[in-house]
């Protein structure tokens, strides 16, 4: 009786499992050029189309603030530019150290468009020569770029 019990108890179970009539399935619909790669990573092997992706062109990647006290904060504004076919969104933006903070535009940028990423680093406790990078992350590719600011910091006395 129990065996009996236990069968059509485990048979119930794996036929209401299986059963599949696509309540809860939703459809992703649009996306860019590469959100085939996000609704199928299998699909990740095959070419990807990157010629109608964002771009991000820096004026310039490196800014050398010269030499500074030790105490002062550094302020650069990185310019950029679209220069894809599609909007240009910066997710993340993030330095190599807490000591350097970084903004940046929050809405797309149109292609031909230009946006800036302010980087600003405090130089309280740092000597000598410094390099701090900023990562940021958009929907480019690669989707990773960098910007640097370096400089030399005098110690106080």
């Amino acid at each position: 009786m129990k065996n009996t019990l236990y069968f059509c108890l485990m048979a119930s179970l794996l036929w209401a499992s299986c059963k599949n009539d696509g309540e809860g399935v939703q459809e992703i619909r649009g996306g860019g050029p590469n959100s085939n790669l996000i609704r199928n990573p299998a699909s990740a092997d095959q070419p990807l189309d990157t010629t109608q992706m964002a771009r991000i062109t820096y004026a310039q990647a490196e800014f050398d603030f010269g030499t500074v006290k030790e105490g002062d904060i550094v302020k650069h504004s990185f310019t950029f530019t679209n220069t894809g076919k599609s909007p240009l969104v910066i997710q993340n933006a993030r330095s190599s150290c807490g000591c350097t903070v970084p903004e940046w535009p929050e809405d797309p940028i149109p292609p031909g468009g230009t946006g800036e990423i302010t980087a600003k680093f405090n130089t309280s406790a740092k000597k000598l020569d410094q390099r701090k990078t900023i990562y940021i992350t958009a929907n480019t590719y690669p989707n990773e770029s960098t910007v640097v600011l370096k400089g030399h910091v005098t110690p106080e006395e």
